[in-house]
């Protein structure tokens, strides 16, 4: 089963914060360079490098070691570890993370990374788990190609006995590496105020004759959203009391608008308006809304009264015509932009 960019993204977060719990399932030590050490019972995720005959390493100062190549988040990696010699008892190994394929990458790439390391305790059966302390991501671009730890664990702590990092001359370690990829999508909202063309007039003749439960307006257009009106000549809710008593004025996105999508909405604040073709004393209403695609719209239920709808001194109708308008004052807009 193919998983999305988002479901992979989802998967990787959960996978990440059951191993950060499962690093610290025992108390954990934190030193002065911000380098946390915990345990675990459960192996490496990602990689293991075992290595057989490790004195030799000491012995032969060879200085270093690498393993094999390993392939993780689209990238080439291997471990590099640094024995630092045998001589001075207060010194470390060191283990390195380190970028394989870096000559055969694009000019500017850079991977974000997290990742720990682990010792494994051949007596005991557990991990001891490294990592920072603050979970900090660190970015490998061609100036910088490994990342790691100077001190993973001095030559006493990982050369004694009762500890079970060596046992029959023989180490083990291991790595979980986690890419962190962003897609480079997203979105940019815009706020438009008063846009260039943002009204619309509509005549609704023979006002009295009408009996079908609801009209719908011709479609007009603002910022390339595509809009209607929704008239209720006697009401839209039959639930209430005042079904058959009220006018009810919806403004509604028309349905195959690109704007509203299910992941996506449309912001207006716009007014609702019945003209007074006599007196200039127009009914009006101001709403705002945030319009998804599972709205069939949203206005004034009890946008007025039938009564003083039909009132000729009003002015509201006359020859039996209504003059319904609507002005958006403020609509987003969303452009999308992927990198």
């Amino acid at each position: 089963m193919t998983m999305h960019a988002g479901e992979q993204r989802s998967v990787q977060k959960e996978n990440m914060e059951y191993l950060d719990k499962a690093c610290h399932s025992l108390p954990a030590d934190i030193d002065t360079n911000g380098v946390v050490r915990s345990s675990r019972d459960f192996p490496p995720a990602h990689y293991t490098f075992q290595i057989k005959n490790f004195s030799v390493l000491f012995e032969a100062e060879v200085g270093k070691c690498e393993s094999g190549q390993f392939e993780l988040g689209g990238y080439k990696w291997k471990l590099v570890l640094k024995t630092n010699g045998k001589k001075n008892s207060k010194s470390h190994i060191s283990l390195y993370l380190a970028i394989e394929n870096k000559n055969t990458l694009s000019l500017g790439w850079e991977a974000n990374v997290n990742f720990r390391f682990f010792v494994f305790d051949q007596i005991r059966n557990m991990y001891l788990c490294i990592q920072d302390a603050d979970g900090r991501v660190r970015r490998f671009h061609n100036l910088k190609t490994e990342w790691g730890f100077a001190q993973l664990l001095s030559h006493d702590t990982l050369n004694d006995p009762s500890n079970g990092y060596i046992v029959d001359d023989s180490c083990i370690l291991g790595a979980e590496v986690f890419v962190i990829k962003g897609t480079g999508r997203g979105v940019c909202l815009s706020m438009i105020k008063q846009p260039q063309i943002n009204y619309f007039t509509w005549r609704v003749d023979s006002f009295d004759a009408r009996k079908d439960y609801y009209y719908l307006s011709n479609v007009f257009v603002v910022e390339g959203r595509k809009w209607k009106l929704k008239l209720y000549p006697r009401g839209a809710d039959k639930a209430t009391s005042d079904y058959g008593f009220s006018l009810s004025l919806y403004l509604q996105p028309v349905d195959d608008s690109e704007i509203v999508t299910p992941n996506r909405k449309l912001y207006a604040k716009y007014k609702l308006r019945i003209r007074d073709q006599v007196n200039s004393n127009h009914l009006e209403k101001t709403l705002e809304y945030w319009f998804s695609s599972s709205n069939v719209g949203f206005g004034a239920p009890t946008f007025t009264f039938l009564t003083d709808l039909k009132d000729p001194s009003n002015g509201y109708l006359v020859d039996d015509a209504l003059l319904v308008e609507c002005k958006i004052d403020v609509i987003s807009e969303v452009k999308d932009f992927s990198g």
